[in-house]
């Protein structure tokens, strides 16, 4: 059955992001670069006062790209490029700084045409993520940064941002923002359970289970669709003394947890990278099928995952349709260096 997409009927700002947003800079680089910086070819880490200079020397030496990115920004970013028209379904809000690389950012939003309202601050400078290539590896230094430093009280409720807030039917935040402000993330959360509106919320890694349980299980009962692949979810199993690690019985053990709003019965969606995604009613999605060889980077493509259900979900589309668009997008971005995608995407 063909699905006829009907975006053109959608409003602007149906779609509402809040999270760490990044400038996401690219650069091919050699071993010497890795080495000098104590880097793995494809590691993932935190930068350290040691990374300062990586950030401007990667700048200076090589042929940078620049994207926008961070986690919740790169999601809403996907289901604004997949539902194409209108532009700015997706709000999205987050800190940044008032320097050169703050400005690079808000451009790119506005190229991806993402409604990007920003906090800024000078305290702190715009967060990056450097994104080191060496041959078919990619190895990542994230600086929160500036991106650490949102204020509920200094923008989100402030009246003209919290109408942006009120106009969205669906919100999604990754659970990285739970380390910054979560109560930005309990006050939109709440509301949209209050008005029986749609909210997600993303696992994003182990960590958050286990070092941030405290707002995370406060935030839970307003949830409405869990997002997480299966490490996370083991994590989160682990933490709530679920005693199982099968996905299947995790995802339903956490569709059963407490839940404020009862209108809607909460959806929890894992995937498993080439395996089935798991959603409930517990059923198993398979994927797109991909020749190995065809894989470039899969760094981005839980957040592509997000994106493309978000974009069906907005159209009030049926869970399947959810998951079909997610996979979609997620094999999309795979193929690619980063969190980019070709001008428009091929899905009907």
């Amino acid at each position: 059955m063909q699905v006829c997409y009907k975006s053109e009927n959608l409003l602007e700002n149906t779609l509402f992001g809040m999270g760490n947003p990044l400038l996401d800079i690219s650069a091919v680089v050699d071993k010497d670069f890795l080495d000098k910086y104590g880097l793995q070819p494809n590691g993932v880490i935190l930068a350290e006062d040691k990374h300062k200079e990586l950030f401007d020397e990667l700048v200076q030496r090589n042929k940078v790209e620049y994207h926008a990115g961070g986690s919740t920004q790169n999601s809403v970013k996907i289901a604004q490029w997949m539902l194409q028209k209108p532009h700015k379904v997706a709000t999205f809000f987050g800190c940044i700084g008032t320097d050169r690389f703050g400005e690079i950012l808000k451009k790119k939003a506005d190229e991806a045409h993402v409604d990007a309202h920003y906090y800024q601050q000078n305290e702190e400078p715009t967060g990056t993520c450097a994104a080191c290539i060496t041959g078919d590896n990619r190895s990542l230094v994230a600086n929160l940064a500036a991106a650490n430093c949102y204020k509920k009280e200094k923008h989100l409720d402030l009246d003209s941002n919290w109408e942006l807030v009120e106009k969205a039917k669906v919100y999604y935040i990754a659970g990285f923002f739970l380390t910054v402000s979560p109560e930005s993330i309990f006050k939109v959360a709440k509301h949209a359970s209050d008005n029986n509106k749609i909210f997600g919320l993303n696992l994003s890694a182990p960590f958050i289970s286990q070092f941030f349980k405290e707002p995370l299980m406060k935030v839970m009962p307003y949830v409405d669709i869990l997002f997480g692949n299966e490490t996370e979810a083991a994590t989160f199993a682990k933490e709530l003394g679920f005693g199982t690690d099968d996905i299947a019985e995790i995802a339903k053990k956490t569709q059963n947890l407490p839940k404020e709003n009862t209108k809607r019965q909460r959806i929890v969606v894992f995937t498993q990278g080439k395996d089935d995604t798991v959603a409930t009613k517990v059923t198993m999605f398979p994927v797109l099928d991909i020749d190995q060889n065809d894989i470039v980077d899969t760094n981005g493509a839980g957040d592509a995952f997000v994106g493309g259900f978000l974009s069906a979900l907005v159209q009030e589309h049926s869970l399947e349709e959810c998951i079909r668009a997610g996979h979609y997008a997620a094999n999309v971005i795979i193929r690619r260096v980063g969190c980019t995608f070709p001008e428009k995407p091929d899905f009907h």
